[in-house]
């Protein structure tokens, strides 16, 4: 298996072994547990995207001066807005939420929470794609131990992720088959995400740097419209800033040795 091939794999193998908790707790997760695995979960996303996206999109811009963070910003904001309308016009509901978000819907429960996730794990398949589209074309500070730090780090917080989803699918009365089933198929758009974004960028080559920005920000948009304010609700809330700035640290660590 090529590191390409093994990059790709990575955070969706993540998924389900998060996924498949299910099968080793109880049916529930404490607060605490959930507050502390939503702030890692925070800072690893938050260091992937300054130390492996928007960094390298800045380097890679070929302007100098002012115009080198043009494609950065125009990308962070892109990537944030791409999700705003997404999070919008897709019917979901957040773990430990009663009252969905977006338009008006008949699916059920399991079904939204499955979406809810869904739409968090996109932003983590582009990051992967278009760092390993950018490795690919070569001549960058983008090596394969970069890509593979990030396909890594996105794995390892992955792990927490799954768990979180997979149990309240546990608490709504599915089976744990089901749940992990679920959880786990809902990381399979990682995968697909990336591999989307490597052929998207062979053929638009000038575009990585804005791509690279773009994934930070949708991924940026995850963290601050959803993680941060989950993991900061109800008592210990200092609880998820520790994570958060494990979770950071481990990322920037990976990156920087790795690449």
């Amino acid at each position: 298996m090529d590191g390409t091939t093994l990059a790709l794999i990575i955070p969706f193998a993540g998924t389900l072994l998060g996924s498949a908790f299910v099968f080793l707790m109880r049916d529930t997760m404490s607060g605490i547990v959930q507050r502390t695995l939503l702030g890692f979960a925070s800072g690893v996303m938050v260091a992937a995207s300054v130390w492996s996206l928007l960094i390298p999109s800045i380097e890679m811009s070929g302007h100098d001066g002012a115009l080198s963070v043009l494609p950065a910003a125009v990308g962070m904001l892109a990537g944030m807005g791409f999700l705003l309308l997404i999070d919008m016009l897709t019917p979901h509901l957040h773990p430990g939420d009663d009252s969905p978000e977006g338009p008006r819907s008949h699916l059920s429960r399991t079904s939204m929470l499955a979406l809810a996730v869904t739409i968090h794990n996109i932003p983590e398949g582009m990051a992967v794609g278009v760092v390993i589209a950018t490795m690919l074309q070569g001549g960058t500070t983008i090596t394969a131990a970069s890509a593979l730090a990030v396909s890594l780090g996105i794995a390892i917080q992955n792990i927490p992720e799954g768990a979180i989803i997979s149990m309240p699918l546990r608490a709504e009365g599915n089976s744990k088959t089901k749940s992990f089933l679920v959880g786990g198929l809902s990381g399979l758009v990682e995968p697909i995400g990336s591999i989307a974004i490597i052929l998207l960028a062979s053929i638009l080559q000038p575009l990585l740097p804005f791509l690279l920005a773009f994934a930070a920000g949708s991924m940026l948009y995850v963290v601050v419209e959803e993680l941060i304010p989950e993991a900061s609700q109800g008592r210990h809330s200092n609880l998820g800033t520790i994570g958060f700035a494990i979770g950071f640290v481990l990322m920037m660590v990976l990156d920087v040795v790795l690449g």
